[in-house]
């Protein structure tokens, strides 16, 4: 009795460990090469070329009238679903991502524009303006650098205020 159990397993075992083998293809490629995969061979392959399909995915046979070059170009793509949406996930995360830079650069720009025609009210109304320089020291703008900080300031509003 435990021998029959025993034969019963292997064969049990047997049948599902050869199941996934079954769902294997098996084409020749250009090279004359014998191809294994458990995708499809590519597009570009014959279809005498193909010497084995899964059992679920067995096609028609083929007729031997020509086909016009609108029904090969309409004819479905054989695209696992599972890659096709990995892929659709991919790109829109990369739209998502280059949409939230572009938001954050225009923030950025708003915010500099904001800040520069404030800046530059500063510098109109002549108000008295004092800066840090390289050694630590408080320093007053005279009129050339004031002239020169109103240019500056102005291409700033040029360039981030559009």
């Amino acid at each position: 009795m435990a021998r029959l159990s025993v034969v019963v397993l292997t064969a049990l075992l047997g049948a599902v460990l050869t199941g996934p083998a079954a769902a294997q293809w098996k084409w020749r490629d250009k090279g004359g090469q014998i191809q294994y995969s458990d995708l499809p061979p590519p597009s570009g392959v014959a279809e005498q070329d193909i010497l084995q399909r899964p059992q679920a995915s067995r096609r028609a046979p083929v007729a031997s009238a020509p086909v016009a070059p609108a029904t090969i170009a309409s004819a479905p793509k054989t695209v696992e679903p599972e890659l096709e949406a990995r892929r659709r996930k991919a790109e829109q995360d990369e739209a998502a991502k280059r949409k939230a830079e572009e938001d954050k650069i225009a923030a950025a720009r708003a915010e500099n524009c904001v800040r520069a025609k404030g800046h530059l009210r500063t510098l109109e109304d002549g108000i008295r303006i004092a800066r840090v320089n390289d050694k630590g020291e408080r320093e007053i703008l005279d009129d050339q650098q004031r002239a020169n900080e109103t240019k500056r300031t102005r291409d700033i509003i040029a360039s981030d205020c559009k």
